[in-house]
């Protein structure tokens, strides 16, 4: 980590006193029930009581650091850089975050919060490490480009990944039963799932836009009897699924390439199409083109399963740089269910289902960071410190996000009806919910 610059004993002194003033200010009774907050010197706030959650500042300047920007990327950076810590739950800490941004509202409050946090020592600039921020070139949603930004965000290790992902590496929303099942078990069924809303049978083509490390096209092989291809633009991920559907014996039946969907030139060749997970990485702009190719490459009487992560649409847009952006999913864009459904119906698709699994994103997420956590040491032998923190922060974020309501996710059936107007649907959907 960077070493920050230290000011003389007096000055530390009075920083911790102005520090203590500024949190008295800003942290309502119901945030400090919740987070405490530990200074460089040892000193707790507001006392030494324990709390789900804990802030520790790493010097003298650390809220000048996060705050005085008053940007959500400057507060992301405080942390990836050590300026300060979360001991505990973090995701409590993202409820105090909209706290404070509540708190500290409209111009007056946000002057006066600025000349209390310039009254602290500055810090020093950071040094980034090994990865550090996503620096993409050319026409934003590109082929080039957007392989590029899968690649910043997927090829950060096959390993890493596999610390604290489910036994098959799927890297999505899973399907709960119940809150306290396992994350293999949840995993399956969201598999199960999708297969089941496919309606696959024996011997079609089933055709995985964004299949990651090949967890369903292997499972619907196995379990369907399909011929399932799968497409990602990470070359890690290429090998290590095909690596493992050799492992698996099914090198006959399924197969990971890779390709950008933009590529294939496969009139009505597959009888379904999947991509979960994928969609976020295409752009508002795009969606006219990747529906109307989903559309192209599907049989008449095909069904296309679109799994996404979408905002709100009472939402306004973000405006600057984001964490999201910088560090995590370079040029992702979430964009609100109607319009989704509104582009896949431009491009012919009628919608015939339309299922939000935002709680189980929530539960997903914290499975994966007590994961993470719990494998630190580890991780950092395939990744280095700020990396390990990226995937922490916007993991817990994510989850208060699909928690509060923020962030959703969706899976929306869509079919190609034949020249007939047959969509090939039977007429419910019990067949979804029948016992295995």
């Amino acid at each position: 980590m960077t070493e920050k610059l230290l000011p003389s004993a007096g000055q530390a002194d009075e920083a911790a006193s102005r520090t203590l003033r500024i949190l008295d200010g800003v942290f309502d009774a119901e945030a400090k029930q919740r987070v405490g907050v530990r200074l460089w010197d040892g000193t707790r706030w507001p006392d030494d009581a324990p709390r789900p959650a804990t802030l520790v500042l790493n010097h003298p300047g650390a809220l000048r650091t996060m705050f005085l920007p008053g940007t959500e990327l400057a507060l992301a950076e405080a942390y990836l850089y050590d300026d300060f810590d979360i001991v505990g739950d973090i995701e409590a800490v993202f409820g105090l975050a909209d706290a404070l941004a509540a708190r500290t509202s409209g111009w007056r409050k946000k002057l006066a919060a600025a000349r209390d946090l310039l009254r602290l020592p500055a810090g020093s600039n950071p040094e980034y490490g090994q990865r550090g921020p996503a620096r993409l070139a050319g026409k934003r949603h590109s082929v080039e480009r957007d392989r590029a930004a899968v690649t910043y965000h997927y090829d950060v290790s096959n390993d890493f990944y596999a610390l604290w992902l489910d036994r098959r590496m799927v890297y999505s929303c899973a399907y709960f039963q119940a809150a306290d099942d396992d994350l293999d078990t949840a995993q399956a069924r969201k598999l199960d799932t999708l297969c089941r809303k496919l309606r696959l049978q024996p011997g079609q083509r089933l055709l995985d836009i964004g299949c990651g490390w090949g967890g369903l096209v292997m499972y619907a092989a196995q379990h369907y009897d399909v011929d399932a291809t799968g497409i990602t633009l990470s070359g890690p991920q290429v090998a290590l699924a095909n690596e493992r559907i050799a492992a698996a014996g099914l090198a006959d039946r399924c197969r990971v390439e890779a390709r950008d969907y933009r590529e294939l030139d496969e009139p009505a060749g597959y009888d379904a199409l999947v991509s979960v997970g994928m969609f976020e990485h295409v752009g508002a702009a795009v969606l006219p083109a990747y529906f109307a190719q989903a559309w192209r490459l599907l049989k008449p009487g095909g069904a296309f399963l679109n799994h996404g992560i979408a905002s709100r649409a009472t939402d306004a847009p973000l405006h600057g740089p984001s964490f999201s952006d910088t560090y995590v999913f370079p040029d992702g864009e979430l964009t609100p269910i109607n319009i989704t459904l509104h582009a896949a119906e431009g491009a012919g698709f009628e919608v015939r289902d339309v299922e939000s699994l935002r709680e189980h994103y929530a539960l997903t997420l914290r499975h994966w960071v007590r994961r993470l956590e719990a494998e630190h040491d580890q991780a950092l032998k395939f990744v280095d410190e700020p990396t390990y923190r990226v995937w922490r922060l916007f993991m817990s974020g994510s989850a208060h996000g699909f928690t509060t309501g923020r962030l959703n996710v969706y899976q929306a059936l869509l079919v190609k009806p034949d020249a007939r107007g047959r969509s090939g649907l039977p007429l419910t959907r019990d067949d979804w919910y029948v016992a295995a």
